[in-house]
């Protein structure tokens, strides 16, 4: 159950150091919480945080043929904003996973809020190409603060088995937030000016960051069970020995080039190559994002959690079965025309999309919690230095060269590479067991 804030005790499954033990935030900062109202309380309003960073992060995206004309941008320009972006968000990472797991998390996170949401304010004063892109690499840093320690939060107040569905609510805020960001985007941004939606974007997340600031901060490693305790699983040096966390973060790596990749530019394509209007453009691929982010992203969750009670690879094996049936579907997407293309749309964002959960779920539980949000804080900056980093730009600079719809092949390749990862990657996955009588656990 929810400990307060005097500190966290230690349980047989996760012996954390003395130092490590006495970064709790004191009581002044947080309020007196109920114990089983606690841990759902905190989640709904991570949640909230996190559909709210990627709907600052996506708003770009359902305005991007605007930005183009006003500033007279290549698409190897455009997508080197996205680019811009994640570059300073992976580098920016891991000095926070660092600073996260030595002093308490949630001022770390309350800053990061604070530095995302000014900056998306500050979009009404962008004049130029340049001003963008520093405006926007620069909300990289504050949302690298929130997302690299909010999923160690999440483990903190939620048992192993129960991970991926708590994860799954967690994670809404990327297909959810991304599809608000591009359907308040383009319709916005076509009627009052591109700037706007930015502007109502950054005011929530101050009024959220004030709620967060009174919940307490949970106890580090108070919900862990693991029966393979090693170095690997406890060092940092050890990350990089340990095959259950390499392989879900090539798997991740991957599977974000692919996902970037296609988010930035399906708006762009239905808009250039389908003929739809800006807006209709992010409103029909919002809404598929949307309605796929709900029941896709929390389906994958349950399923996870169903399979993990059989398989210790569970986790690993739904992904990269998903990621391989997401391939041919993809390809249908860019290819299909009339009646079968939206359909093939809709069923290759589900199929990306179901393994959102147990992706970061196997990433979550591949580390013990002393050194958790130092390991979120590489997987971080893993995939989006080998993923969406980068292919936005890349499959701009080859439709540049050639057409949209060539450029999207890596995006199909790179999926195909996840699945095969996240298969290889069971055989490494920890025995897990369920929490033991005594244990702290939440009930």
């Amino acid at each position: 159950m929810y400990r307060s804030s005097r500190g966290p005790r230690r349980t047989p499954a996760a012996k954390l150091t003395r130092q490590n033990a006495a970064l709790t935030l004191p009581r002044i900062m947080a309020l007196p919480m109920p114990q089983k109202t606690y841990p759902y309380l905190t989640l709904a309003v991570l949640t909230a945080l996190n559909i709210l960073n990627y709907i600052d992060r996506n708003m770009l995206l359902g305005v991007q043929p605007l930005v183009q004309k006003e500033f007279k941008i290549t698409d190897a320009q455009t997508g080197l904003l996205t680019s811009a972006f994640f570059f300073c968000y992976m580098f920016a990472a891991p000095v926070v996973g660092w600073m996260g797991d030595r002093w308490p998390r949630k001022n770390i996170v309350l800053i990061g809020i604070a530095v995302w949401s000014g900056f998306t304010l500050l979009t009404w004063l962008v004049r130029d190409y340049h001003q963008l892109l520093l405006r926007h690499t620069i909300v990289g840093i504050g949302e690298a603060s929130y997302a690299t320690i909010a999923p160690a939060l999440v483990a903190d107040l939620f048992p192993f088995e129960r991970r991926g569905r708590m994860l799954s609510i967690f994670y809404l805020g990327l297909p959810l937030g991304s599809a608000l960001g591009i359907l308040l985007g383009g319709p916005l941004g076509e009627r009052f000016g591109w700037r706007v939606p930015f502007m109502l974007a950054g005011i929530p997340g101050f009024l959220l960051a004030l709620t967060f600031w009174f919940l307490p901060e949970p106890a580090r490693g108070q919900t862990d069970t693991v029966i393979t305790p090693s170095l690997e699983r406890g060092t940092v040096q050890g990350l990089f020995r340990n095959g259950a966390f390499i392989t879900a973060c090539l798997g991740m790596a991957m599977y974000t080039f692919a996902v970037g990749g296609m988010q930035v530019w399906i708006p762009t394509f239905l808009h250039r190559v389908r003929g739809m209007s800006v807006s209709r453009a992010a409103i029909t691929f919002g809404l598929i994002a949307a309605i796929n982010g709900i029941v896709a992203t929390i389906l994958g969750g349950w399923i996870g959690d169903r399979m993990l009670k059989r398989h210790d690879g569970a986790y690993y094996r739904f992904s990269g079965l998903s990621m391989y049936v997401a391939v041919p579907l993809m390809i249908a997407a860019v290819y299909a025309t009339g009646p079968l293309m939206l359909p093939a749309i809709f069923f290759a964002v589900f199929a990306l999309l179901i393994c959102t959960s147990p992706s970061n779920a196997a990433v979550v539980n591949s580390v013990d919690a002393g050194i958790r949000s130092t390991a979120i804080a590489v997987n971080t900056f893993v995939i989006h230095a080998l993923g969406d980093s980068f292919s936005p730009w890349l499959i701009g600079k080859i439709s540049d060269h050639s057409s949209l719809q060539t450029a999207f092949w890596g995006a199909f390749v790179a999926a195909g590479l996840s699945g095969w990862f996240f298969l290889y990657g069971a055989k490494f996955a920890p025995r897990l067991r369920p929490v033991a009588a005594g244990t702290a656990a939440l009930s």
